[in-house]
C-alpha cells in the first residue's frame, strides 16, 4: 500500500517544499511507497517556484526542488492523503479549520517525528534566515517518518 504524505506549512514556499523534497529523496532511497505533495494554508504564492534561498541550500544537499509549484491546501487533500504533516501549530488549525467531515486524514506536526528534539515546531526561514537549521530538522524528521513507515 502506498502512504499518501501531504507537507503544510503558510506559503509553501519554503518549509513543506524543502520537506516535500528531503523526504522524496530519502524515501527513494529507502525504498518505501510513498506519495508525497506540498501546500500552504495560504494561496499567496501560488505557481510560485520554491524561494531561492531553499532550493540553494536543497541544491547543496543533493535535493532538487526545481520542479515544485507552490499550491493552496484543499479540503479534499483531507480525502486523498493518510498524512497531513504541519511545519507549525498555526498551520495544524488553518488545516483543521478546512477539514471537511469524515475526512481520513491525520494531521501532527512534522517535529513529532523527532521526539529528542526539543523544538516542536519548523521555523520559518523566509523570515529568520536560518535555512541551513531548517534543512538539518527537517532531514532529522525525515528520517524520524521513514522509521515509523518502516
Amino acid at each position: 500500500m502506498t502512504t499518501k504524505i501531504m507537507f503544510v506549512c503558510l506559503g509553501n514556499i519554503c518549509r513543506s517544499p524543502t520537506a516535500e523534497g528531503v523526504f522524496r529523496g530519502l524515501a527513494g532511497q529507502a525504498g518505501l511507497n510513498v506519495n508525497v505533495d506540498s501546500s500552504g494554508t495560504s494561496g499567496w504564492h501560488n505557481g510560485d517556484l520554491p524561494d531561492s534561498r531553499a532550493m540553494a541550500e536543497a541544491d547543496a544537499r543533493g535535493y532538487d526542488l526545481s520542479g515544485q509549484r507552490s499550491s493552496q491546501l484543499k479540503s479534499q487533500d483531507f480525502h486523498d492523503f493518510d498524512l497531513i504533516l504541519c511545519m507549525d501549530n498555526s498551520n495544524i488549525a488553518n488545516a483543521e479549520a478546512i477539514r471537511p467531515d469524515g475526512a481520513k486524514a491525520v494531521v501532527k506536526l512534522f517535529l513529532d517525528y523527532v521526539p529528542n528534539q526539543p523544538l516542536r515546531e519548523v521555523p520559518d526561514p523566509y523570515y529568520e534566515h536560518n535555512f541551513e537549521a531548517v534543512f538539518d530538522l527537517i532531514e532529522d524528521a525525515s528520517r524520524g517518518l521513514i522509521a515509523d513507515l518502516s
